[in-house]
């Protein structure tokens, strides 16, 4: 129902301000001091940190699970981004309850990251929780490791793993030849089994960029990025233990929750809609994604690398073409009244439900609205037409009603959305 980003001058600055509006006009308000992750369910422990370090309720689930297997919990902005992707089977279980760590920011500890809330990227597109970048860190403690070629080396600055492939003509076009890529920030290599899972798992927003070359440790192959290290085990990839294996190196704060009587964690808390495509989910390992295809009016979701969901879809009608791009779930609203003007082409011009200049619409009772990006493009339930298949809308895209209930459930804030044309 949104503006694209053609009307990014008029329309998307006032979006930005209804959008600050609804957060405090329909109970998105910043939480107060000492509650963590704003959500409105019980927490397990009072946090002595300020509300502006802490993720603002954007339509996060309200529920706390404890995850039994380490005697943590997990809740609000920290779970939804934890299940979104991959939950235990991609970072591992939590080992802390939610602390303000050294770096200043809100954090959570997992066996193989450590998950941070940046609230300097709040009114971007981009995702607000990231990895914390300890693999300087690490990298600096495990100085004495093998290299590559299998010799010994004692914190050599000189050894392979240390010298960016950009400063190795030879080992770079090797690279490029096999389908590789050089960090434009560092100069490592990003290519091979490492490459695909970082392309496959968002890794530039959160591994960041590579700062070594692959290298052997502990008799595994592994590569250390800013915010962790890969390790390759029998042909798998994954983020290394490091968090679980020296929590005290990185600032880890394992104090143990001092409520443990909150639902055990498992996808039935969260998923209680049926699933349309037929696939039952719920114990489905993996990370979720959404693609959107303009040409084809389709929506495919994915846990891992499997189809969960395919569907037919409206898109936005010209002039209100729906935005290609890489987008995230940033926004939820079980029910939510969409309005705003059109100027004299048709082109959404204003949201929300001040004054404005043109043309007024007004659609009641949307359901199931998950926003995507700061145009006001959501996916969202359409019970005014069954044209799906069809352009119809003003950039959103419009979902059968119990795929939206379902996708809702499904897709927690986090969820990566692409939309292809």
């Amino acid at each position: 129902m949104g503006p694209t980003r053609h009307s990014l001058s008029r329309a998307t600055r006032h979006l930005i301000i209804v959008m600050s509006v609804m957060l405090v006009g329909v109970g998105l308000a910043q939480p107060t001091a000492g509650r963590s992750d704003g959500t409105a369910g019980a927490t397990t422990r009072q946090l002595d940190i300020a509300s502006e370090l802490l993720p603002p309720d954007m339509g996060q689930t309200e529920l706390t699970v404890l995850v039994p297997e380490t005697g943590h919990t997990i809740m609000g902005t920290m779970l939804d981004y934890w299940r979104a992707n991959g939950a235990a089977s991609v970072y591992g279980n939590p080992i802390s309850e939610p602390y303000l760590a050294p770096n200043g920011y809100y954090s959570q500890a997992f066996e193989r990251g450590i998950f941070q809330f940046l609230p300097e990227v709040i009114w971007t597109d981009d995702p607000t929780v990231r990895l914390q970048p300890i693999g300087e860190t690490a990298l600096a403690a495990n100085a004495d490791v093998i290299r590559a070629d299998g010799r010994r080396v004692a914190g050599d600055r000189r050894a392979s793993r240390n010298v960016p492939a950009a400063m190795d003509p030879e080992r770079e076009r090797a690279i490029y030849g096999e389908g590789g890529r050089l960090s434009s920030e560092t100069g490592f290599s990003i290519f091979g089994a490492f490459g695909a899972w970082y392309d496959s798992h968002e890794g530039w927003f959160y591994l960041g960029p590579p700062i070594s070359e692959p290298f052997r440790h502990r008799g595994v192959l592994v590569q250390m990025f800013q915010g962790g290290m890969l390790m390759e085990r029998d042909g798998v990839v994954s983020p290394a233990p490091l968090p679980r294996e020296n929590p005290r190196l990185f600032g880890i704060d394992q104090t143990p929750p001092t409520d443990t009587n909150v639902p055990v964690y498992s996808e039935e808390l969260f998923i209680t809609a049926y699933n349309p495509y037929g696939v039952d989910v719920t114990a489905l390992p993996g990370r979720r994604s959404i693609v959107v295809d303009i040409g084809s009016q389709t929506l495919t979701a994915y846990q891992g690398d499997q189809v969960i969901l395919q569907t037919l879809v409206s898109t936005g009608l010209s002039p209100n073409d729906t935005e290609i791009g890489a987008f995230h779930v940033r926004m939820k609203f079980p029910m939510q009244d969409m309005e705003g003007f059109t100027d004299s082409t048709g082109e959404v011009v204003s949201v929300g439900t001040s004054e404005g200049q043109g043309e007024r619409y007004s659609v009641t009772d949307v359901p199931h609205v998950l926003y995507i990006n700061y145009d006001a493009e959501a996916l969202h339930g359409a019970y005014w037409h069954n044209n799906f298949g069809n352009r119809m809308s003003h950039g959103c895209i419009n979902l059968p009603l119990d795929v939206a209930e379902f996708i809702y459930q499904w897709a927690p804030l986090g969820t990566a959305v692409t939309v292809v044309e």
